[in-house]
């Protein structure tokens, strides 16, 4: 009888510890779980963002980067910061038309207005405007209104349809506004005024700085 009690008090004591052990267990758990999924947490984001572009991705245009180069060297912005904005406008101008819904044309996506100058009288609003086809490719009357539209091969048009032209204007537009400078991030803001779209160009100008810029 004595042996039974002292088996039983033996196995109460055995259990008990267990239940005691088990809330620790399971906080020791929830604390591992915790601080693991801070540390590897950007790490998981980074690996679904590569899987996501893997899967979206559209070729690099590598045989663009001298046209990219030109245009940077020529207004001290960063070549890959131009092929970001190429990336992201018109998937490298794989957009069929280059032209959005709000009016945007082109392989850089410029709305009129901006392309040509907002004083011109027909621009307000969004800067759709009601710019006559000669002269929004006109280089005389985008210097007259102080538009970014650039002439870059010197056939007299300044077109936003034409690849050189486009690039030229893009790195003008982005170089005055804050990157000849540094300021990526103020020169793409201004670009179109979304912090999402801040964030893709920067984005892949980071992947091309290391992918083409890192023994350059």
């Amino acid at each position: 009888m004595k042996q039974n009690k002292q088996k039983k008090r033996s196995l109460a004591w055995k259990f008990g510890c267990l239940l005691a052990l088990f809330p620790a267990t399971i906080v020791a758990f929830t604390l591992v779980a915790i601080f693991g999924f801070a540390q590897y947490g950007d790490t998981v984001k980074e690996t679904v963002q590569k899987s996501q572009d893997r899967v979206f991705e559209v070729p690099f245009p590598e045989e663009n980067i001298p046209l990219y180069r030109d245009a940077a060297e020529i207004y001290g912005i960063p070549w890959t910061l131009l092929a970001a904005h190429h990336r992201i406008e018109t998937k490298f101008s794989t957009m069929d038309p280059l032209l959005s819904p709000v009016g945007a044309e082109g392989h850089m996506q410029f709305m009129p207005c901006t392309f040509v100058g907002w004083t011109h009288p027909t621009c307000s609003g969004l800067g759709e405007g009601d710019i006559p086809e000669t002269e929004k490719t006109d280089p005389e009357v985008i210097a007259h209104h102080g538009g970014y539209g650039v002439d870059a091969n010197g056939d007299g048009i300044a077109d936003p349809y034409d690849l050189e032209d486009a690039l030229h204007s893009a790195a003008n537009y982005l170089a005055q506004n804050g990157a000849a400078d540094g300021d990526l991030e103020r020169a793409i803001y201004r670009y179109n005024h979304s912090d999402a779209y801040v964030a893709d160009i920067l984005r892949y100008y980071e992947r091309y700085e290391e992918e083409y810029n890192q023994s350059s």
